[in-house]
């Protein structure tokens, strides 16, 4: 198992600690048989890193104030190099990937988890059907040499901003049509690839021109804040080896939650009015307890809508922390209200916290979602242990 400590403790750059842990990777990939079938993803991801050093300017510190207290998305994780590494530096990953098109169908992620002893949590998602993702909220999220594999790009950058604070993406990108006498560079245009035109691999779909990229990336709801292009850009073009260019960028999302003392797991809806979510039915909470509570409070502040109060009339909360059932509450009006429920003893470390209601709005065809509480991110944490 290596030693996540080994990074930090001999090196101090991302770039340096990348590459240790690169190395690292390399002798375990080489003693680690696959299926022979199958291969390890051949290209190094970590050596993408250089670039997130670069936008840093070295300041590893800078990186961790991003990520906060929540966990970190890779998208498309290959056979997880980066999720990997990330977790050397202390936080929780999710490691996402299509199943049909990872390279290996999932076998190199899986085998290096074991073999690193790793609690990096892996999940085969279609972001173009279908891009909900493990968690909505996340510090920072990944995506490198992905964009040009969907179908819907738009779509699965809107869903990312929602759900993370900030993004760190790379592209190919051209600026030349394919037989590079048109120049697209000045327009914000994007070429369709036919299926056998770019690497004979039909899963490509997209290539950018730089301005589309910018354009799209504004529009689905971030704001880059790094910028960066790698290659031949302004002799750029969509298929050939030749004028294979990247484009790479560090973005802020617009519409993301605040970071905040919890994480949001399960039955949460987006972020509205950039302070709002509602809950659905049943949903649940992540919080970090520094030390042990004897006994652990739970206070949780929330609204029990007009909109819902009108239908159920009243609503009972039940919780339970990492398993444990606390006494229930039930409330009788409309507006702000606290739950509060105490356990005997909790242990330091992450507490997962699970609630569900009595009752809630069920789907409709004015609005599918199922809709219980709604909560207010925008100010102190409405969810906390003490």
């Amino acid at each position: 198992m290596y030693d996540e400590n080994l990074a930090t403790t001999k090196t101090s750059t991302l770039r340096e600690q990348a590459n240790e842990f690169q190395h690292h990777l390399a002798a375990v990939k080489s003693q680690t048989p696959l299926d022979p079938r199958v291969t390890w993803y051949p290209w190094k991801s970590l050596s993408q890193m250089d670039v997130l050093d670069t936008f840093l300017q070295g300041d590893n510190a800078a990186l961790m104030n991003m990520i906060g207290g929540d966990p970190v998305l890779d998208v498309g994780c290959a056979d997880g190099d980066i999720a990997f590494f990330l977790e050397t530096l202390g936080v929780q990953v999710d490691a996402i990937d299509h199943a049909p098109t990872n390279y290996n169908a999932f076998l190199g992620v899986h085998a290096l988890k074991e073999k690193l002893g790793s609690s990096v949590r892996i999940h085969a998602i279609d972001m173009d059907t279908r891009p909900n993702l493990p968690s909505s909220n996340y510090g920072f999220t990944v995506m490198l040499g992905v964009l040009y594999h969907l179908k819907n790009p738009f779509l699965v950058l809107e869903a990312l901003a929602r759900a993370s604070r900030y993004i760190f993406l790379s592209t190919r990108i051209a600026s030349l049509s394919p037989d590079r006498k048109t120049n697209l560079g000045a327009l914000p245009v994007a070429y369709l690839v036919e299926e056998d035109e770019l690497n004979h691999d039909n899963s490509n779909f997209w290539i950018f021109t730089e301005k589309a990229l910018r354009r799209v990336v504004r529009r689905a709801g971030w704001d880059v804040t790094h910028y960066l292009t790698i290659g031949p850009a302004a002799a750029s073009d969509p298929v050939t080896p030749a004028g294979d260019a990247r484009a790479y960028l560090l973005a802020k999302s617009r519409v993301a939650a605040p970071p905040c003392g919890f994480r949001t797991l399960r039955g949460w809806h987006q972020l509205e009015h950039k302070k709002w979510r509602w809950t659905e039915r049943v949903f649940s909470v992540e919080l970090d307890s520094s030390a042990p509570l004897q006994p652990a409070t739970l206070r949780f502040v929330f609204q029990l809508p007009e909109v819902v109060y009108a239908k159920v009339s009243k609503v009972t909360l039940s919780a339970r922390i990492n398993g444990t059932p606390l006494a229930p509450g039930t409330f009788t009006t409309p507006g702000e209200h606290e739950y509060i429920g105490v356990v005997p003893a909790l242990d330091a470390g992450v507490a997962t916290v699970e609630f569900e209601l009595d009752r809630a709005i069920a789907p409709s065809d004015q609005d599918q979602r199922e809709l219980g509480l709604l909560v207010n991110l925008s100010g102190a944490d409405p969810v906390t242990l003490s």
